[in-house]
């Protein structure tokens, strides 16, 4: 991946991050990673919610918004991704949701909450 690649992912991840932080989420893991994969966030709000957050941010719309690449293979491997890391969890949580954020390079985000 290019350098001016990551730096993107990295501007649309902090800015989802902070969506959620100003929402009253914690980030609790950002890019978590085990064999099978990478989650970009994890959000909490007490054990009420977790949320798993794929983000996706693109320079244009050229081929399509950044949401359309969750694709049904991408949502699969980020549920069997999240049932990982709640079995690494020492508590229950009420309501588990799976959000994408589309975010542009010029930082307008697009929360789509409970996407899949």
């Amino acid at each position: 991946m290019t350098q001016r690649r990551q730096r993107l992912g990295r501007f649309g991840e902090n800015a989802a991050a902070g969506w959620y932080r100003q929402r009253g989420f914690t980030v609790v893991a950002r890019n978590w990673r085990v064999r099978d994969g990478e989650l970009d966030l994890v959000c909490t709000r007490g054990d009420a919610v977790v949320v798993f957050v794929e983000v996706k941010t693109r320079s244009s719309e050229r081929y399509g918004s950044a949401a359309e690449a969750v694709t049904l293979v991408k949502q699969r491997r980020i549920r069997r991704l999240a049932a990982i890391w709640l079995g690494q969890q020492d508590r229950r949580f009420g309501e588990v949701r799976f959000d994408v954020v589309d975010v542009n390079a010029s930082g307008r985000l697009r929360v789509y909450e409970r996407a899949f």
